[in-house]
């Protein structure tokens, strides 16, 4: 095994305390050992490793061996702490502070070093937190999930606020228009402006001081719809909302303000008079009620998860799942068995090959919805999945009911059925016996890296968001004052 590197921090420590016990100067030292207190200076200060015949000649000089020279702790504690405020110092952390160095000499009272010190650690402590902090996102994002599921997934405050504000821009029935989110924004003293340099780290930028409300030119890929950005810019007006202090208060905010645009954009009278008139001639479907406002097929599919239940006593669930069968999004108060890690979270889990939401992608038909009954151990289940595409590949839309209330939708006389026995890993995880035996130690693939496995959330008060290019931007736009 190779000896373990010399740490030349500590070292440098080590001479330069029996230095001064001896009372020694740098002067003084090289003269004896032969060499130049510059060169001295630096073997102290760690920016050197001294040649062994260096090594010897100190030994002597300082009246010790080269092995205790070598020694891997600190000679005192002062030293130890020098050595930590260095380190800190030297590091990428102190370096994004802007700030100059504190020399750590003899001259340095020892309770300033102390301090100085104590706040490096803490510094530390923070940053290391916040790596850490994607296990404390996703249970943030679990308790999220629950207190929705608890609630039907129904906001009735944010649902009046909605309902009160579109009507007072003038909206009437159908879906709702540009003109009408831009008298709401009026309506705040706001007035939306389309640009095309948006910061690439924002969705949308608010000039609270100036009263604007900066947009695309154009929707964002993957169903994030003018107008839809437009309300959940306004959102955080009407609703109140503080800088967040965590990445809970910043997961939260965006479930409000995303629950509060698609009440915008789907309002709770006209879409529940909608939904009962189909429940009446049971012909619910995602797609009349998607084209019947204007949005995409996820906007309806979600707002049905917020009304349906509350409104109309149908249990539902949604999901979203990319191609690679991963769960980006979903929701279930209906008792569908959703995969879920030890934490309850259930992003990134991949769920039953048998399932409509990944049967979906094998269909060559993907522009209508695809039915499907499921059976599983916690009862059957009907499915609605429509299939789209985005840069990021492939994914489905799903809504689905037990078997006892299909009876109100649309394709509940599919003959479409399959059985899951997830989470049961012979279900669909684990590879047939026979090839298994032909292959287990044939096989040897390069599996696809994902970069955010590895990756810590984004920093920020506003996550991932960087703040320099946002206030470039402003100060490019803004009207002068």
């Amino acid at each position: 095994m190779a000896d373990e590197p010399t740490d030349l921090m500590t070292l440098g420590r080590r001479i330069r305390h029996l230095r001064t016990a001896r009372g020694l100067t740098l002067d003084a030292l090289g003269e004896t050992v032969g060499a130049a207190p510059s060169l001295l200076s630096m073997v102290e200060n760690g920016r050197r490793e001294p040649r062994l015949s260096l090594l010897q000649h100190l030994a002597g000089a300082l009246g010790t061996s080269v092995a205790d020279l070598l020694a891997p702790e600190a000679p005192s504690r002062r030293a130890a702490l020098e050595i930590e405020l260095e380190r800190a110092q030297r590091g990428p952390l102190y370096g994004t502070l802007g700030l100059a160095p504190v020399k750590a000499s003899t001259r340095l009272p020892l309770p300033v070093l102390e301090n100085l010190v104590g706040l490096h650690r803490e510094l530390t402590r923070r940053a290391t937190e916040a790596i850490a902090t994607p296990e404390e996102a996703r249970r943030a994002n679990t308790e999220l999930r629950l207190e929705r599921q608890a609630r039907d997934n129904y906001l009735g405050e944010i649902e009046a606020l909605a309902e009160r504000m579109v009507r007072d821009a003038g909206y009437t029935v159908g879906p709702l228009t540009h003109r009408t989110v831009a008298r709401m924004a009026e309506q705040l003293g706001f007035t939306i402006y389309h640009v095309t340099d948006l910061p690439h780290s924002t969705r949308t930028v608010t000039d609270l001081k100036h009263g604007r409300i900066y947009l695309p030119p154009a929707s964002i890929p993957g169903g994030h719809g003018l107008r839809s950005l437009a309300l959940q810019a306004i959102a955080h007006r009407v609703l109140g909302h503080e800088r967040p202090t965590s990445y809970a208060d910043f997961l939260r905010e965006r479930v409000e303000i995303t629950y509060f645009a698609a009440c915008c954009l789907l309002p709770e009278s006209a879409a529940v008079e909608f939904l009962e008139a189909r429940k009446r001639a049971k012909d619910l479907a995602v797609e009349d009620f998607r084209d019947a406002f204007g949005v995409t097929h996820e906007a309806a599919a979600q707002r049905m998860t917020n009304l349906v239940t509350h409104h109309l006593g149908i249990p539902l669930h949604f999901l979203r799942v990319g191609d690679d069968g991963a769960l980006f999004r979903g929701y279930a108060n209906d008792g569908l068995p959703l995969p879920a890690d030890a934490t309850g979270a259930i992003e990134g889990q991949l769920v039953c090959r048998r399932w409509a939401a990944r049967e979906a992608f094998a269909y060559r038909d993907r522009a209508t919805e695809q039915y499907q009954y499921t059976d599983t151990p916690a009862g059957t289940f009907w499915c609605s999945t429509q299939t789209g595409t985005t840069a990021g590949g492939q994914f489905s839309i799903t809504v689905g009911a037990p078997f006892a209330h299909a009876k109100w939708f649309r394709g509940r006389e599919t003959t479409t059925r399959r059985v899951s026995t997830c989470p049961d890993e012979a279900c669909c995880r684990r590879p047939p016996a026979q090839d298994a035996a032909r292959w287990e130690d044939a096989a040897w693939p390069s599996a696809r890296m994902h970069q955010q496995v590895l990756a810590a959330l984004p920093r920020g008060t506003f996550p991932g968001v960087d703040d320099a290019e946002v206030y470039r931007f402003l100060a490019r736009h803004a009207p002068q004052d």
